[in-house]
């Protein structure tokens, strides 16, 4: 697998590049860098685009699902990160190599890291964090200078001068790197005089093609506090098995550490040969073709966590029709929809596991596109540094796609995925709603829309009931339990010890049984005034891309506003179209990433 050549900065666009979607990303570009959320004003300043044509690039952006409008501000939505998947599924890196990153970080108790080049920066694609209260804050996607990480000086080994003569140039242009927003900017180096790029191949610049050197003749290189005090990291590059010393490296994995755990030197002699094992062995699952399992591991050594194949689940048609419905988008919205760039945006998703380089007729037939629209749209991609053009007029997404929003959607919880799911159901049905995991024997409630009315249900996010006597327990422990023999789940209620909190209270351990398992074969709860008199509520699950309930959704009522029959009727299509999109957008963000469910 040869690593992505390095994109150059952009120049002057060429006459056949798309304009909206030049001007569409840099929307999505600006929105990232602002974490993600932005006040439309705002953004109209940053891009320097006119009020009329930035309301009519967030129409589009939220008619495809990247972008929800939310009064003045813009905020960016879990499905565009569909592009950043659409990158790191066809690298396949964090699917291969990120097990193996998982099984050195438990063996080691240290963070694993795993980076790939843009540029004179470096990107992560895999983090493996040790959960301590000084840990690694790096998102997957964020965007680093290569003269301040372990990474930056074994891929700059490789850099031709022109490559060097850019970096100066961004050095000399940005000495204290304000355009990283995920490093904390660098101090004046001493004697530099304000906006003069003279003498400025100094300090960090002239330590940093000492390091590439180092690098080159070493193979490992060594982060000793650049980013910021206390932070080291040990860097080996992962290159393509029988590749020669000299090659470029498919990525970089990186043992990260704290200077209260280890000095520079000790983590290089502790860990150096251990990190060469591992690099190794990441070479060796990279030759291997991609559905060949992997060799029994000896039984002293434990298995890493089996990582789910990649599949689709954006919402919108596979192969010919992804394209088709920006016309159908057109015809209903009139101008306020910029079908350019909507096409634009789709051929990024053309790739993947399998697709990592395409032909433009492959791109056309993925997308649905006219190879006129394709081969424009890669052109503006290409120019913008998101694609690059192989010699044998086949393309592949370079890892610069990670800058449309990946980092600042990488870590969304579950309740931020529902919330505005939530509001929405509870707007259609006009009842509250309301979001749940399991906690031992309890519901925690994590995410709610109320209804504002006189009477209504008084429910915090925090709250926590019993499971076995609310709709949205019942729904989790269905889930949990659903594998038990019967007497196995009998006990496990007893153990509970349910007690009834109104005279409709089921609490004998057999006849919750019965009703876990007719909840389990019906797919919803239903519970009426077993939690309180007068309260009636229904629930779904919520389940995660392997099949596991992760969560549930519900809605709450006052026995007075609907019979059992009408929440059946009413209700529970909305609940389960609800837990529906929910469930899309979590299986977008959860595709190379961990979602917090609380």
């Amino acid at each position: 697998m040869p690593s992505t050549p390095v994109p150059a900065p952009p120049g002057e666009a060429p006459a056949e590049a798309v304009k909206p979607l030049m001007r569409g990303i840099s929307v999505l570009r600006a929105l990232s860098d602002a974490d993600g959320r932005a006040a439309i004003g705002a953004l109209a300043r940053t891009t320097g685009l006119a009020r009329a044509t930035l309301d009519r690039i967030l129409a589009t952006l939220a008619r495809m699902g990247y972008v929800r409008l939310t009064g003045h501000e813009a905020v960016l939505a879990p499905r565009l990160m569909e592009l950043g998947n659409a990158y790191l599924s066809a690298t396949r890196l964090p699917e291969r190599l990120g097990p193996l990153a998982e099984r050195l970080a438990d063996e080691l108790d240290e963070s694993v890291s795993l980076a790939v080049p843009d540029g004179d920066g470096i990107r992560f694609v895999h983090q493996s964090t040790r959960r301590r209260a000084m840990s690694l804050t790096f998102r997957i996607g964020d965007l680093l200078p290569a003269e301040r990480t372990a990474p930056g000086p074994l891929f700059a080994a490789g850099w031709s001068e022109e490559e060097w003569e850019r970096w100066r140039a961004r050095r000399a242009g940005d000495p204290e790197d304000r355009g990283f927003p995920a490093v904390p900017p660098l101090p004046p180096e001493p004697g530099s005089r304000s906006g003069s790029g003279s003498g400025r191949r100094t300090g960090h610049a002239r330590r940093f093609e000492e390091l590439a050197a180092r690098a080159r003749k070493d193979g490992w290189a060594m982060d000793d506090q650049l980013i910021e005090p206390g932070l080291i990291a040990l860097s080996v590059p992962v290159r393509a098995l029988h590749a020669p010393a000299d090659a470029r490296p498919v990525c970089v994995a990186s043992v990260v550490s704290h200077t209260s755990r280890h000095s520079a030197a000790s983590l290089r002699e502790t860990l150096l040969p251990r990190l060469r094992a591992a690099v190794t062995e990441m070479a060796q699952e990279l030759a291997r073709p991609p559905h060949m399992p992997r060799p029994p591991r000896p039984p002293e050594e434990p298995r890493p966590p089996e990582v789910p194949l990649p599949s689709r689940a954006d919402g919108r048609p596979e192969g010919p029709g992804l394209a088709s419905w920006t016309a159908a988008s057109k015809q209903e919205l009139g101008r306020e929809f910029i079908e350019s760039l909507a096409r634009g945006l789709t051929v990024p998703t053309a790739f993947g596991e399998g697709r990592d380089a395409l032909t433009l007729s492959a791109v056309a037939e993925a997308t649905g596109l006219a190879r006129a629209t394709a081969r424009r749209a890669l052109i503006t991609l290409e120019h913008l540094g998101h694609v690059t053009a192989a010699p044998d007029r086949t393309f592949r997404l370079t890892s610069r796609v990670l800058s449309l929003g990946f980092p600042a959607l990488s870590r969304t919880t579950l309740p931020q995925i529902a919330a505005p799911h939530l509001a929405e159901l509870s707007g259609r049905v006009d009842d509250s709603a309301s979001l749940a995991v399991l906690v031992g024997d309890d519901v925690q409630y994590t995410a709610r829309v109320a209804t504002r009315r006189i009477m209504n249900v008084n429910i915090t996010t925090g709250t926590r009931f019993p499971a076995y006597a609310t709709s949205m327990g019942r729904v989790l422990l269905a889930g949990l339990l659903a594998d038990l023999p019967y007497d196995e789940l009998t006990a496990r209620l007893a153990r509970a010890e349910p007690r009834p909190l109104t005279r409709h209270t089921v609490t004998r351990p057999a006849e919750l049984a019965t009703l876990l398992e007719g909840v389990r074969r019906a797919g919803y709860a239903l519970v009426d005034e077993e939690l309180e008199e007068g309260l009636r509520s229904i629930a779904v699950p919520v389940v995660d891309r392997t099949g596991a309930v992760v969560a549930a959704l519900n809605v709450a009522m006052h026995t007075s506003r609907r019979d059992v029959a009408a929440c059946l009727t009413e209700v529970l299509p909305e609940l389960r179209a609800t837990a529906a999109r929910v469930e899309a957008d979590l299986d977008v963000v959860g595709r190379f990433t961990r979602v917090p469910a609380v």
